[in-house]
């Protein structure tokens, strides 16, 4: 799953892949209609990659609960966005059970339904764990262990 160039802008519907960025705006194209258009800085920009969500322990990054989501309904769409605040904790509970209930909203559940629902649309979600970019190989360490020299 490659989420790296998505984008959420306040203000605007939807969400948007990031085409190029100008001197003082990004270009972007909307995942639903396809139409581009500048985006500035006075928008809130948000990068789907660098949400999470709050759980008990740690955050967990938005494409691993996308991943969850995608495998525990088999590829098909998740519930609608429009579904009451119950149905919707009763639904993020089995993804995430020890999601943060006191950080996490049913506004914030909401929006991740309805972006996994969009991302399935446009064929971004899949079940697949991405490998690092710049995975390095580990070499090999040396098993001699160096003995501390002693004066005399």
């Amino acid at each position: 799953m490659n989420i790296k160039d998505i984008l959420a802008v306040s203000g605007k519907p939807g969400l948007f892949k990031m085409l190029s960025q100008g001197k003082n705006s990004i270009i972007v194209e909307g995942l639903t209609d396809g139409k581009r258009m500048p985006v500035y800085a006075a928008h809130q920009i948000s990068a789907l990659e660098e949400i999470s969500i709050y759980t008990e322990t740690e955050d967990k990054p938005l494409k691993d609960i996308f991943r969850e989501i995608y495998i525990k309904h088999e590829g098909k769409e998740a519930i609608s966005p429009k579904s009451s605040a119950n149905e919707l904790e009763a639904f993020f509970s089995e993804i995430l059970p020890d999601y943060d209930r006191d950080r996490v909203y049913p506004s914030d559940i909401k929006k991740v339904v309805q972006w996994y629902n969009l991302l399935l649309k446009a064929g971004l979600v899949d079940a697949k764990v991405d490998e690092p970019e710049n995975a390095e190989v580990a070499e090999p360490e040396n098993t001699e262990e160096e003995k501390p020299q002693t004066e005399e």
